[in-house]
């Protein structure tokens, strides 16, 4: 039997806190890496009545819309299953983020929390762009940013909107240049 590839899912998440549980996560959009037919975003209703105004305000979204129409935690997570687990006919779904730890932690709570397990694996683990770039060019963490990698690999003109699905559109197309400029 053939093995199936890997399908680097970039995800991206918008929060209005800075850990889950206390905090909502408010949107999340997934994009496979040189599919760009292969997207998935939905809104959240917030789990919680706790929020940084600051934090909120990055994603642009409208709190009490969100209350009043979009879809529970537990009906995202399934649909972002589902999605997810509709790929495996063509490869092996493996997580890609940016930051890995921020966007990981709430997901991978999400996924646990509502659903009791991940569609990705047990363990939450996954691709952190940063640590790949890093050990791809022995370079430090200052010089790891995203908008360097995107200078480097010239996508300077490529927008991140903190839209999650925008953004895991921009992340897939950023680590699919990483992959077509390996050594």
């Amino acid at each position: 039997m053939e093995k199936l590839p890997e399908l680097y899912i970039a995800v991206d998440v918008e929060a209005d806190g800075p850990i889950p549980g206390p905090y909502s996560m408010i949107s999340l959009g997934m994009a496979v890496t040189g599919r760009s037919d292969l997207m998935f975003y939905t809104e959240l209703r917030p789990i919680s009545d706790d929020f940084v105004p600051e934090a909120l305000a990055v994603s642009g979204l409208d709190r009490d819309r969100l209350v009043r129409e979009a879809p529970a935690a537990e009906e995202a997570m399934a649909s972002a299953t589902k999605w997810i687990n509709g790929l495996r006919k063509i490869g092996r779904p493996v997580f890609l983020a940016g930051p890995a730890v921020f966007d990981g932690m709430f997901v991978h709570w999400y996924f646990l929390r509502f659903l009791g397990k991940s569609p990705f694996n047990a363990s939450g683990a996954g691709i952190d762009l940063r640590s790949y770039w890093m050990g791809l060019h022995g370079c430090e963490w200052v010089s790891s940013r995203k908008s360097i990698i995107k200078q480097k690999l010239d996508l300077d003109g490529l927008p991140h909107t903190h839209h999650a699905g925008e953004d895991a559109a921009e992340l897939a197309q950023v680590f699919e240049a990483i992959l077509a400029s390996r050594p």
